[in-house]
């Protein structure tokens, strides 16, 4: 039955991702339920493009945004971003060894917490020379995490009546994945939008030294560092926004393209989770990713409304 519908429920699923009423949450519930039903018929295919056309997304959505602006939402960031990234990683190195769960594993798992979710645990992963089974429990435990993370942190925001830059630099901090940061930020509302791309892609660059450090860390001397590059392209996008008058009909169409470009991806990713990937997962890594996640997440909000 799977082989007689998947196929033609996939491409409805793409296709429903362009409609105007389908937003982020929607498109990642509709991957979710064809993966759990009826599974999809390309994974490999789906997990390579959803990562270039997040990529290509986000360097769209940098034509809406201004550079200024941004350096400033950026700016406010940067120190609580240096101290969340250290501070998770070692909580997370460190209960991961009091918990008995694999170096290897704890330490996928807490640089996904720290950074970036899938982009960062990609990059470390060769470094340490992780093997399959580690790399799908991290990316699986991470997955699902920011699955429930699109879904319950719009709500929470609006229940605390969190203002839209509030909101978009606790999404950029405490949610893992950029794909799940944009679409979460998106839900709330354009300046959220804007601050948590930001505040997460400045993140993100915490991939580079986090890669470097790993290889003395694990000594792993013959390792590449893997460089986001999609990042500088975003912020070279901005500075074109912002230095040349570019006509509006046209850097809209690029966001609105963008925009829908993120929904897709967040099919793709919600289409590649299922029932095995859950079972492959196990407790112990994931009670440590909800710990990590729920760390980062409980203190971020705290300090964001305190401050």
């Amino acid at each position: 039955m799977k082989s007689n519908f998947n196929k033609p429920l996939f491409f409805i699923g793409i296709a429903a991702c362009f409609l105007p009423f389908v937003s982020p949450a929607i498109a990642l519930f509709m991957g979710l339920l064809l993966g759990f039903t009826v599974g999809n018929p390309y994974i490999k295919q789906s997990s390579r493009a959803s990562k270039y056309l997040l990529q290509f997304a986000v360097v769209g959505l940098g034509f809406g945004m201004n550079l200024y602006e941004s350096l400033q939402s950026g700016k406010e960031g940067m120190l609580f971003t240096v101290v969340s990234v250290v501070g998770v990683l070692a909580f997370g190195y460190w209960l991961g060894r009091r918990m008995l769960v694999d170096t290897k594993t704890s330490y996928l798992i807490s640089s996904g917490t720290a950074i970036c979710g899938g982009s960062a645990i990609a990059a470390v992963a060769p470094i340490l020379k992780a093997n399959p089974n580690q790399m799908s429990v991290s990316l699986g435990t991470i997955f699902i995490l920011n699955a429930i993370a699109l879904f319950i942190f719009p709500p929470i925001g609006r229940l605390l009546q969190m203002t839209q830059e509030q909101f978009g630099m606790w999404a950029a901090i405490a949610i893992h994945d950029t794909s799940s940061v944009v679409g979460a930020g998106a839900a709330y509302g354009h300046k959220a939008l804007e601050v948590a791309t930001m505040v997460k892609l400045t993140r993100a660059l915490w991939i580079i030294p986090l890669s470097i450090a790993t290889t003395f860390f694990f000594k792993q001397k013959d390792s590449k560092v893997k460089i986001p590059w999609f990042i500088f392209f975003f912020i070279l996008a901005m500075v074109a926004n912002t230095v040349f008058d570019i006509p509006q009909n046209i850097t809209s169409f690029i966001v609105l393209l963008s925009k829908k470009g993120m929904t897709l991806t967040l099919f793709l990713i919600g289409s590649g989770l299922s029932l095995k990937v859950l079972k492959s997962v196990g407790m112990r890594p994931l009670i440590l990713g909800v710990t990590l996640w729920v760390f980062i997440g409980v203190i971020s909000l705290g300090v964001i409304l305190l401050v």
